[in-house]
């Protein structure tokens, strides 16, 4: 009877250790979606460099496993975003999702990437629907949620005694979270709020009407080709003496300041990065990113790389069984792991409690363009749905 008790609990043994030895030869699947192509594709591509460069601080393996990023291109297309996540789910079999950087994409693929059992670690996209009453246990935002960059920027401007805001963005959801962040802190009297399509290039009559107007500055998100366009031509107008021009990042960072030139120098920022942050973790990345790629990362890259860093520890801490969906939820909302902000940790609705910052863009030392720290405008901020988030059990 022992003998027969003991062949037992050895065979189950070499059993545990036969799946975990299976497990460890079997690549973790991790869809990235993005837009990678058209004027906005330098925001996906900053995001995946980023992202493949965290996984390269620990030889591509998370929780003992080998690592593959499948990447797909959104086009910043909800309908080709949707067609992109069926089959990263049906065909490419991933095992959880990232990499989304607009938030009308993140919305239409949300639903069938939860309905699937499927986690997504949002990098950008922050909707206020997904932050509240939409809060998900699968769902994670590493970057923010879209109102706090501008909260910061409408709390700023309002102790400088601004009165008379302009305010223009594309008319999709990050513009519409963008402006109610602003007037959260700045107040409801502003003078224009001004919705433009999704993808325009073109600006002059908009930039006609706000020059009548005379407001005593104008905020402004338009991220990627639409930022450089828009700044650009705002700059030839001859506007940027007479109206200062504040804005949020993704439209004036390291994505789009090559493209813009000195016309962006002294325009400000809110932002919860910049390149010369002073912590440990930053300057790595930093120096590291530049090496790698030869440009100096933007804040999207600094979100990229985060949440490769987020996804390694709490898949570690698992030891890559993330088919463990408590065990994985648990381990996302208690990661440990040096932020290239300093200070960050997830809300109970999953999105970020962190600071933000008034960056300005200056030339540095080597006479490049850069987002350079000013002040420290919030501490630990929460977003404001957090109320409106009952999470499943």
């Amino acid at each position: 009877m022992k003998h027969s008790f003991r062949i037992a609990v050895l065979a189950g043994v070499a059993a545990t250790f036969a799946a975990s030895a299976a497990r460890a030869q079997t690549p973790l699947k991790i869809g990235f979606v993005s837009s990678m192509s058209g004027p906005e594709g330098v925001i996906g591509r900053d995001l995946l460099d980023a992202f493949n460069l965290a996984l390269k601080d620990k030889n591509n393996t998370m929780g003992g496993r080998p690592v593959q990023v499948v990447v797909g291109d959104d086009q910043v297309k909800p309908d080709v975003g949707r067609a992109v996540v069926d089959k990263m789910i049906d065909s490419d079999k991933v095992d959880l999702l990232t990499g989304i950087n607009f938030s009308n994409v993140l919305l239409a693929v949300i639903k069938p990437i939860l309905d699937s059992g499927k986690f997504y670690i949002s990098p950008n996209a922050g909707p206020s629907q997904l932050a509240g009453k939409q809060c998900n246990p699968h769902l994670f935002s590493v970057g923010f949620q879209n109102d706090n960059n501008f909260e910061g920027l409408g709390k700023y401007m309002k102790e400088k005694g601004f009165k008379k805001i302009y305010f223009m963005a594309p008319n999709y959801p990050a513009g519409k979270d963008m402006l109610t962040g602003f007037k959260r802190y700045f107040g409801d009297a502003m003078q224009a709020e001004v919705f433009t399509a999704m993808g325009q290039l073109d600006y002059s009559a908009e930039i006609a009407q706000l020059r009548a107007a005379k407001p005593d500055a104008v905020v402004m998100f338009y991220p990627g080709g639409m930022g450089i366009n828009f700044t650009k031509q705002y700059a030839q107008a001859g506007l940027m003496k007479d109206i200062p021009l504040y804005t949020g990042p993704g439209t004036v960072d390291q994505t789009t300041l090559g493209a813009i030139g000195d016309a962006a120098i002294g325009m400000y920022t809110g932002a919860m990065w910049s390149e010369f942050l002073d912590n440990p973790a930053s300057k790595k990345f930093d120096a590291d990113f530049e090496a790698a790629y030869k440009r100096i990362p933007s804040q999207y890259a600094a979100q990229g790389y985060d949440t490769g860093h987020v996804i390694q520890a709490a898949v570690d801490a698992v030891g890559g069984k993330i088919d463990d969906k408590a065990a994985f939820q648990k381990a996302l909302e208690n990661v440990k792991f040096d932020s290239v902000r300093g200070n960050f940790k997830f809300n109970t609705n999953h999105f970020p409690i962190q600071d933000y910052y008034l960056v300005q863009v200056e030339k540095d030392a080597k006479g490049r363009l850069v987002s350079a720290l000013k002040q420290k405008i919030m501490s630990n901020l929460a977003d404001a749905y957090v109320g409106d988030c009952q999470m499943p059990k």
